[in-house]
């Protein structure tokens, strides 16, 4: 079975530690499937002639651990849940799962094909339906590869994604409303000074705040080791500004932890104190503070970034330099940052709209 997504404390703020295993509750075939399960029944044969009480290698959960993000796998979990409850109106056990892996491909394309098709007539977004379908091509390339699957799903093509279509934020002078807000006379309020002043100084993500320990912090060099996105367990050192450094020893000073090892950002709450700051209490802080500010738009800690580096664009008009704050491995992607930054498209259409005049 697979292991169920951890449940955050009421303020949003949780454990650093992995998921917990453990069975979820068997989702049986019900007439509000959108389509015959592939399967007549989990205690049944299936049409291939697989005995759902044969003892199946579970490839889903070697797939799992063959992922290093604990993002990822979550994400993985929550598709492939999906997937097999809507096809197969069962939990992705390893009798099921190795009942899918043995179909035909023809039977196998027009299965995740209708799949599809019942994600759009949901009405999902084209990211959410790419990102389901990802992971039954990884499961099914992954089976692939120990000889547990003749196919591929290659032909199961998503739909199309403008990436960064929005990279807007908000401007330096909102944003230091957003820390004015900010109590510096509490722990909390050090602590929510500096993660904020660290996410605008640094365009760090989610997740290289939330990893980060305060051995990796040196004040002396003013330079921080990050997990960056993709790099796995190698780190990446960042300089970081003299008010950013300033931020955060206070906080420091305040929380008086000796532990080198425990996170640099952590819970202050009375139901788990000292424990890592989850990527989901980061963004509740995040969006409490904007709505506080009176900012109408939906803020996260990624936007946060956006508006950082759309910020440092319109200070320095320097691609290149920014790509060194923003740690984006392709160039084209600030590119489109600056595209937006610049509004061209809007600037030609009020060119060729006065032109009507």
């Amino acid at each position: 079975m697979l292991p169920q997504k951890p449940d955050n404390s009421p303020n949003g703020e949780k454990s650093c530690g992995k998921p917990q295993s453990g069975d979820i509750e068997p989702v049986t075939s019900s007439p509000e499937l959108p389509f015959e399960p592939f399967l007549s029944s989990p205690v049944q044969c299936s049409p291939l002639g697989l005995s759902q009480s044969r003892k199946e290698r579970d490839i889903v959960a070697e797939l799992l651990a063959d992922k290093r993000s604990e993002g990822t796998r979550l994400a993985y979990i929550k598709d492939l849940r999906d997937f097999f409850r809507t096809v197969a109106g069962s939990d992705p056990s390893p009798n099921i799962v190795a009942a899918f892996l043995a179909l035909d491909r023809y039977t196998a394309f027009s299965l995740v094909i209708k799949y599809k098709g019942h994600l759009i007539a949901k009405g999902l977004s084209e990211s959410t339906i790419n990102r389901r379908l990802a992971a039954i091509k990884g499961l099914v390339s992954f089976s692939r590869k120990l000889g547990h699957c003749d196919y591929t799903l290659e032909d199961v093509k998503g739909e199309k994604v403008k990436a960064y279509r929005d990279t807007r934020g908000i401007d330096i002078k909102t944003f230091k409303r957003v820390l004015e807000l900010c109590d510096r006379s509490t722990l909390k309020g050090k602590r929510d000074y500096a993660i904020l002043h660290l996410l605008w100084s640094s365009a760090l993500r989610r997740s290289e705040i939330c990893r980060t320990d305060i051995k990796d912090l040196d004040p002396e060099a003013e330079s921080l080791c990050i997990f960056g996105k993709g790099r796995g367990t190698q780190k990446e050192i960042i300089t970081l500004g003299h008010g950013t450094v300033a931020a955060i020893l206070d906080w420091l000073k305040e929380r008086r932890c000796r532990d080198k090892n425990a996170p640099l950002f952590c819970s202050v709450s009375r139901y788990q104190p000292g424990h890592r700051l989850s990527g989901e209490g980061l963004r509740k802080l995040i969006d409490g503070y904007c709505k506080k500010a009176g900012i109408s738009r939906k803020m996260s800690p990624h936007r946060i970034r956006h508006s950082s580096i759309t910020h440092a664009l319109d200070t320095t008009g320097d691609v290149r330099k920014v790509q060194r704050l923003s740690r984006h491995v392709s160039l084209e992607t600030l590119i489109i940052y600056d595209d937006n930054r610049q509004n061209m498209q809007g600037e030609l259409s009020e060119l060729l709209s006065g032109e009507l005049d």
